[in-house]
């Protein structure tokens, strides 16, 4: 995936100051908002995985769970033309369009790996 590194199961979006000369990130995927920053890739990388460390200590000494919690429901908004397509091939496929939407987000997952 571009712009994101991992680390712990823990993944944060990369960025680059030409300003600054600075390359910046945050985690992604939590309820905090943590970020952190390097002169070089290198220095990145290590100023995440302590950033990721940190959290994981600071979430464990006050008792809070660190992963955000996803229900695995969420809202869209797309334009009807489109959600009458969708519909119509959910149909024609004999599935639900939740289904649908789900299989089709699935299958992208899949080829941007």
């Amino acid at each position: 995936m571009k712009n994101l590194i991992e680390y712990k199961d823990y993944y944060a979006k990369i960025e680059y100051s030409s300003d600054d000369e600075l390359f910046f990130g945050s985690i992604v995927g939590i309820g905090d908002s943590i970020t952190f920053e390097g002169k070089s890739v290198e220095e990145l990388k290590k100023a995440f995985q302590e950033a990721v460390d940190d959290y994981l200590d600071m979430c464990q000494k006050i008792g809070k769970e660190p992963q955000k919690y996803y229900k695995g429901s969420f809202n869209i908004r797309i334009s009807p033309k489109i959600h009458r397509k969708a519909d119509l091939i959910a149909k024609s496929r004999r599935i639900s369009l939740n289904k649908f939407v789900e299989e089709a987000i699935n299958d992208s997952i899949k080829t941007n790996k």
